[in-house]
């Protein structure tokens, strides 16, 4: 699963961050330069992996003895083009890494690589994604192994979340991000269905310190970043329209189409608390709040 290349936390000679300016990049760095690990956080604006001229601006910026971290995605996945251009952001990168030595890599990729289950997923479960969207991060997890890690003799490591929440997510999915939002502004949650099904949910400041621990730490191999306990999406939109202090209504909706996953996605989180024993995940109640408090601080509503 996990093995640790420094039995110690050691901050690496520096990490740069692709996709530093999105949600989970951008916790990650922070919680980085808290660790006193120097960082380059690179987002768009610094190297466009998309752009023809990607290759020489990557490489230019690179330093012999880095840290690399890639969380740079455009996602979800929809569509074959989008599957084809995610893809085709790893070459700058593979190019790159060839023409400057690296130290480590961690590709932070997503649960989605995994084949639905009747029971705990854990890391030794069958990466055998039904998804356009687990099929990318799939294929980058096996490029980046195939093109880098094993040629070059790179340490790599991934790291693969379920479903993120937290304050700063700039995307309007289905869940506790949509639901906080509604409760705010005070209009109703429309449950698919009743809102029964249910799935882990994992806060974004612990997928920033586990992947965070996995540079430290200069780890090698697959853990997933997954609490272990599921909770229904009804349950969910209940608990934040509590913590929002707002007359809110939740309701069902006639549900269209099969219930993804058939309704149930736990996890077993064993191999985190084995990579790191004194980890502990942030509890849903924890979690919701925070996001809530850091929203309202966001827009100057909360000191």
């Amino acid at each position: 699963m996990i093995t640790h290349g420094h039995a110690q936390p050691t901050a690496p000679k520096r990490v740069v961050i692709l996709g530093a300016r999105g949600f989970i990049g951008a916790a990650l760095s922070d919680r980085l330069w808290q660790m006193g690990a120097p960082v380059l956080p690179l987002g768009r604006s610094e190297v466009d992996l998309g752009s023809r001229n990607a290759e020489e601006v990557l490489s230019g910026l690179l330093e012999p003895g880095d840290s690399v971290v890639l969380v740079a995605a455009r996602a979800p996945v929809k569509n074959h083009a989008m599957l084809v251009e995610n893809l085709e952001m790893l070459g700058p990168v593979i190019a790159a890494t060839h023409r400057v030595p690296l130290a480590h890599l961690v590709y932070i990729s997503s649960d989605a690589v995994y084949a639905d289950s009747p029971g705990p997923l854990d890391e030794s479960s069958p990466a055998d994604p039904g998804s356009l969207h687990g099929v990318m991060h799939r294929a980058r997890e096996l490029v980046l192994e195939v093109e880098i890690a094993t040629p070059l003799g790179i340490p790599l490591g991934i790291l693969r979340p379920t479903l993120v929440y937290g304050a700063a997510d700039p995307h309007d999915g289905y869940g506790p991000n949509r639901f906080r939002r509604l409760a705010e502004a005070g209009e109703e949650i429309v449950l698919f269905g009743e809102g029964e099904e249910r799935r882990d949910h994992v806060d974004v400041a612990d997928v920033a310190e586990l992947a965070a621990r996995l540079v430290m730490h200069q780890s090698e191999g697959v853990l997933n970043a997954a609490s272990g306990t599921v909770t229904s999406f009804r349950d969910i939109a209940d608990r934040v329209v509590a913590l929002s202090g707002k007359d809110v209504a939740v309701r069902g909706s006639p549900r269209v189409g099969e219930m993804p996953h058939n309704g149930y996605r736990p996890f077993n989180p064993a191999a985190t608390k084995a990579a790191f024993p004194d980890f502990t995940y942030t509890s849903l109640d924890e979690g919701l709040a925070r996001a809530r408090d850091g929203a309202r601080r966001a827009s100057g509503g909360l000191g």
